[in-house]
């Protein structure tokens, strides 16, 4: 899968030039504002080409692409090449981790919440940006992977009870959730509501959640 990335480093981060990848990137970090705790040390695990860490004032960030990595660093990110299950960091060193559409893409969905949650400080939080399963725009970006996309082939999407259990199993809490890109999927014109809602949609195309430990 790494190689994957590496590979198309330079066409995923071009994606969000586009009409609806800029747009659609808009909504996403509206969501995620709505329900971003204040912090001081933050982790974006998953961290791709750095896009959402640096535009929500994330400085670290970790992805198993040195390729991908090497762009989050002209962003400014501190990059670490790891991955997800097993965190290279001490427990209680941060008061944020992030993941911004990196669960679908790991080996080990649990292992990844429960490291976040072990390197969380008392009062921290976990926040997850999520293409969940019961939306509409999964099945989109599955037909994509049913006739060749070399990145969305790759991806499991994860039903909104299925995360909720992951994140209760790992002693973390659910907090707060927001949901955005409320349409019909597609991925060539701009979005037209860019709307952000308190909640769980199941319409939605894109799903933040907040989690705290027990």
């Amino acid at each position: 899968m790494t190689a994957v990335f590496d590979a198309l480093a330079d066409r995923y981060d071009e994606w969000y030039e586009r009409p609806f990848g800029r747009s659609a990137f808009e909504a996403e970090v509206a969501c995620l504002r709505r329900i971003l705790p204040p912090f001081r040390q933050a982790l974006e695990v998953g961290v791709g080409t750095g896009r959402f860490a640096s535009t929500l004032g994330i400085g670290l960030g970790l992805d198993p692409s040195r390729q991908e990595l090497l762009i989050a660093r002209t962003r400014g990110i501190e990059p670490v090449q790891g991955v997800g299950e097993s965190l290279p960091f001490r427990a209680e060193s941060f008061d944020l981790v992030l993941m911004v559409v990196t669960l679908c893409f790991v080996d080990d969905p649990f292992r990844v919440i429960k490291e976040a949650s072990r390197v969380l400080r008392p009062g921290g939080s976990l926040v997850l940006g999520l293409i969940l399963k019961e939306s509409p725009w999964a099945d989109f970006y599955l037909e994509k992977a049913r006739q060749g996309h070399p990145i969305y082939r790759l991806a499991r999407f994860y039903a909104y009870p299925e995360v909720t259990a992951l994140l209760k199993a790992a002693g973390l809490t659910l907090r707060q959730v927001a949901s955005t890109l409320l349409e019909e999927p597609q991925d060539i014109a701009p979005v037209r509501n860019a709307e952000v809602r308190d909640g769980f949609w199941a319409m939605a195309g894109f799903t933040c959640i907040r989690a705290a430990p027990d």
